[in-house]
């Protein structure tokens, strides 16, 4: 498969881009206001346990306590989770493996999303190229994507006996997918650059206190190029002097056969829009996707799940109905994988296929959207078709989608998608006017000056209907209230957002009194 690595570097923020065939699949992104912190290993203390939910708050010295839950408690914290377990042996609960104050090694397994504190594990796992060592767990695995079954059993032989003869007889290890056809020296040597991180780490760990960070996942440019590049990539383009030089040395050393295809892109062109990636970044944050036939998907991301509605759209196909709609659920179950991947969409995916009746169709998408799904690095499960003709998947989520890193809820409608109409914000307004007249005691104006009128203060789109379709309605009001309603445009504020306020005459000048009604929503 030909691909291309695209990383552009700025003081303020790295990004990298994988291209298949030219095509945008995957986008990594790394800001300096905010890095995330997946892989990194911390040394955090207990802060809240919780029986109820079999899961433990952990202060890792980040804005928020990560969430350890205790089906990741394993290795030193608990050894005999690990072993098998007799017949009816209840596990243990989270309050008999952890308590408040505890010191725990961890490592950040998701990173902080939507406003949740980052999932934790005690299942330390470090990585390199060919190798992932796990301190704490005894067992040698071998990546499931390695399909030879020769390969596979050569591999397990070769890094167990490494593994037995290493400073580390008791830990485990499991054999990346990169490592299919690598030689034994090079298995050596990963192993052994594993131990001695680990040992730094052991080190740190048993000097440091709680909370503390005792090891540092890999900056993006060089974890990319540890977990995506392989023989395949033709060229790996960067454009930064500094990040070109540090990626040499890395693949000098990993990766010696792809030493000459790290270019450093010097063209006046910036790299991003050289490639298109910066249009097809822009495509991947719109609702509609639309795919070559004529249709279209619709991608609606909330925060329980992820909806995909597929159209016709402008296709009407040439035969018969059936095979119109045939046609596009073919075209848009091999889009929709690629569609999460480059949005980083996880979680429940429910995508609504068109309705088709023939069932040798329906198994046909299926073989399509599962075929598709192989290229995705994220474990991605499909099920088949329910009876409401909906497709489930569910993709591993490891960090924020694209739209969440790149975007904010919206001033306007705080994230809902849609606004109040202006006549729905009228008799808003109308409401709090009304409010206010009747908890307003008339005996009280005796005792100071007497109201003069209501401001009623609104963005222009209000005004208008105020003045126009529902000007009737305000003089009805004026009456009923016993008081003249003032308008008055408010050029900042948005549709949903307006002020009423209560008039009073001091000296010939009005000051206001301010009334309780007003609008919900942000800077109201």
């Amino acid at each position: 498969m030909s691909q291309d690595v695209l990383i552009n570097v700025n003081p303020f923020e790295t990004r990298v881009a994988l291209l298949e065939h030219g095509v945008l699949q995957e986008v990594h992104l790394q800001r300096a206001s905010g890095p995330g912190v997946t892989g990194n290993v911390y040394l955090g203390r207990v802060v809240r346990v919780l029986p109820g939910m079999q899961a433990a708050f952990v202060d890792l010295g980040l804005e928020r306590p990560g969430f350890l839950h205790v089906k990741d408690v394993r290795g030193a914290h608990w050894p005999d989770l690990e072993e098998p377990r007799a017949a009816g042996t209840a596990v243990p609960g989270i309050e008999q493996v952890l308590a408040e104050g505890d010191p725990v090694l961890v490592q950040v397994a998701k990173d902080p999303i939507s406003g949740k504190g980052a999932r934790l594990t005690t299942h330390v796992a470090l990585p390199s190229r060919y190798l992932v060592l796990m301190p704490f767990t005894p067992h040698v695995g071998v990546s499931q994507r390695i399909e030879d079954e020769g390969e596979r059993e050569r591999l397990r032989t070769a890094v167990e006996a490494l593994r037995d003869a290493s400073a580390l007889p008791c830990a485990g290890c499991i054999v990346r997918t990169v490592a299919e056809g690598a030689a034994e020296d090079a298995l050596a040597a990963d192993l052994a650059f594993l131990q001695r991180v680990w040992s730094r780490v052991d080190v740190q760990r048993r000097a440091a206190a709680a909370p503390a960070l005792v090891y540092e996942e890999l900056p993006v440019p060089v974890r990319v190029l540890r977990d995506l590049v392989g023989p395949g990539v033709d060229a790996i383009r960067i454009d930064a002097p500094e990040t070109h030089a540090r990626a040499c040395r890395y693949v000098e050393r990993f990766l010696p056969e792809l030493r000459e295809r790290v270019l450093l892109h010097e063209e006046p062109v910036p790299l991003f829009e050289r490639f298109g990636v910066e249009d097809e970044l822009a495509r991947a944050l719109e609702g509609r996707v639309p795919l070559r036939s004529g249709g279209h998907l619709v991608i609606d991301q909330t925060e329980a799940m992820t909806t995909i509605d597929v159209n016709t759209g402008g296709f009407v196909g040439t035969h018969s109905h059936e095979e119109t709609v045939y046609k596009t659920n073919l075209e848009a179950a091999a889009a929709i994988p690629r569609q999460l991947r480059l949005r980083n969409l996880g979680g429940i995916v429910v995508v609504d296929f068109i309705d088709m009746e023939d069932p040798e169709h329906q198994r046909d998408v299926l073989r399509v959207l599962e075929k598709s799904c192989e290229a995705d690095p994220a474990r991605i499960r499909v099920s088949g078709l329910s009876a409401l003709g909906l497709v489930e998947l569910s993709r591993k989520r490891t960090r924020e989608s694209l739209a969440r890193q790149l975007c904010e809820p919206c001033a306007c409608c705080a994230g809902r998608g849609f606004t109040r109409s202006p006549e729905s914000v009228c008799f808003e307004i109308f409401r709090a006017i009304l409010r206010d007249a009747r908890s307003r005691d008339p005996r009280s104006q005796d005792a100071g000056p007497p109201h003069s009128a209501y401001l009623v203060r609104a963005a222009q789109p209000v005004l208008d209907r105020l003045l126009d379709e529902n000007a009737a309605d305000v003089d009805a009001l004026a009456v009923r209230v016993g008081l003249p309603i003032r308008l008055q445009v408010e050029p900042s504020y948005a549709v949903e957002h307006f002020d009423v306020v209560l008039l009073q005459e001091v000296a010939g000048e009005p000051r206001d009194g301010r009334a309780p009604g007003r609008a919900p929503g942000p800077g109201a």
